[in-house]
C-alpha cells in the first residue's frame, strides 16, 4: 500500500516517535510526562514510523534531537488528532486554520533510502498541545541507546541484528471516512 499508517499499537493504545534536545527529554522522563521545557506554544510533530525518525534525526546525532522518545498515546487521541488534521498540500487557508497537520513522506531503510511507500507526519497544532501532553500521553519511554545500537550495527554491515532491534509497526486501521480524507490506502 502507498499510503498506511504501520504503527506499534494494541487494543488501546499506539507508539509515536518524536526526537528531543536532552533537556527536554530528561525533564519529560523524570515527571512521566512532557513538562517545560517542552514547548507548549508550538506544534509538535509524531510519526509512528521508526526508522522515518531515525532518517529525520539521523540516528539521534542531529543538535536538538539527540534523544529519541518512544511515546505511547491512546487510541481515541491519536484519532481525535487524525478527525481534525488536514493535509499540508490542501489549500493554504485550511492548512493555517487546521488544528493538525498531516503529511506523507516516503518511508525510509534503515541505511535512509527513500522506500517506494509513505509515513505519516502528524502535527500537533498549539490547540491541541495540551490534551496531547496531559490527557493522550500514557507513557514514555527513551530509546536513545537502543538507537545507537541499531545505528552502529547498521554502519558495520550488520543490518540483520539491526533490523531485529527496531521496534514492531503493522497496519493501522482507522475510520474510513478519516482514511479517504487523508489519503490512507484502504
Amino acid at each position: 500500500m502507498l499510503r498506511q499508517i504501520r504503527a506499534d499499537h494494541d487494543a488501546t493504545t499506539l507508539v509515536v516517535y518524536q526526537a528531543y534536545a536532552p533537556a527536554v527529554a530528561d525533564a519529560a522522563l523524570r515527571a512521566g510526562r512532557f513538562v517545560p521545557p517542552f514547548s507548549f506554544g508550538r506544534m509538535t510533530w509524531i510519526k509512528p514510523s521508526f526508522r522515518w525518525l531515525m532518517h529525520r534525526s539521523n540516528w539521534a546525532q542531529k543538535p536538538g534531537q539527540q534523544r529519541i522518545l518512544a511515546v505511547r498515546i491512546t487510541r481515541t487521541g491519536w484519532e481525535e488528532a487524525l478527525s481534525r488534521a488536514v493535509l499540508t498540500t490542501a489549500d493554504p487557508a485550511a492548512v493555517a486554520e487546521a488544528p493538525v497537520h498531516v503529511q506523507w513522506d516516503p518511508e525510509r531503510s534503515l541505511r535512509g533510502a527513500p522506500l517506494n511507500h509513505y509515513s505519516i507526519q502528524v502535527g500537533i497544532g498549539r490547540a491541541l498541545i495540551g490534551s496531547y501532553a496531559e490527557e493522550w500521553v500514557v507513557g514514555l519511554t527513551d530509546l536513545t541507546d537502543r538507537v545507537r545500537k541499531i545505528a552502529a550495527l547498521v554502519r558495520s554491515g550488520r543490518t540483520a541484528q539491526a533490523q531485529r532491534l527496531l521496534p514492531p509497526e503493522r497496519p493501522y486501521e482507522v475510520p474510513r471516512p478519516i482514511a479517504a480524507r487523508l489519503r490512507i490506502d484502504g
